[in-house]
């Protein structure tokens, strides 16, 4: 299953138009080819700039010992919504990749999480969405991430955002 209209781009600014599945199956062909061990993570992050909100969510590709490379999508929505709300729009941005990609993943024996840009310490705001991001990546079926664990959302997708 693909999502919206999606445009791809890595952290040097170059754009893909591909769908995400095509992307991520092309880069384990290239890389488990060039003799990489690899692991997958994928987060997402968000913004507010006024009546804005910007999000970004990042694929993050882990070669094991050999540093990493990421794919990242980002969107913008017009609307005014509570920090529980924004925190689990992230998380599902998340899963919505995550379950697109997954089947590539499974069909190449590449291990995935899912990272949540929510703090686990109750004294920040975003562990208001703590309990419910968990239930839901781990409901899914996913390895759950949260800060300061989840560098796919607290560091990738944050530097795009």
């Amino acid at each position: 299953m693909e999502t919206q209209e999606e445009t791809w781009q890595n952290m040097d600014g170059k754009f893909f138009r591909q769908p995400i599945t095509q992307l991520v199956e092309e880069a384990i062909i290239r890389e488990l080819a060039n003799g990489h061990k690899l692991r997958v993570c994928v987060g997402s992050d968000s913004h507010v700039y006024g009546e804005a909100i910007n999000y970004a969510t990042a694929v993050v590709f882990i070669r094991e010992g050999k540093g990493a490379f990421t794919f990242i999508r980002k969107e913008r929505a017009i609307q005014t919504i509570s920090i529980k709300e924004r925190m689990l729009n992230e998380v599902n941005k998340s899963v919505e990749i995550a379950y697109a990609i997954g089947s590539v993943l499974e069909m190449y024996n590449v291990e995935m999480e899912v990272h949540a840009d929510i703090n686990t310490d109750p004294e920040f705001k975003s562990n208001v969405a703590l309990k419910d991001a968990m239930g839901y990546i781990m409901g899914m079926g996913y390895i759950f991430k949260a800060k300061p664990y989840a560098f796919a959302s607290s560091n990738c997708a944050d530097m795009m955002v």
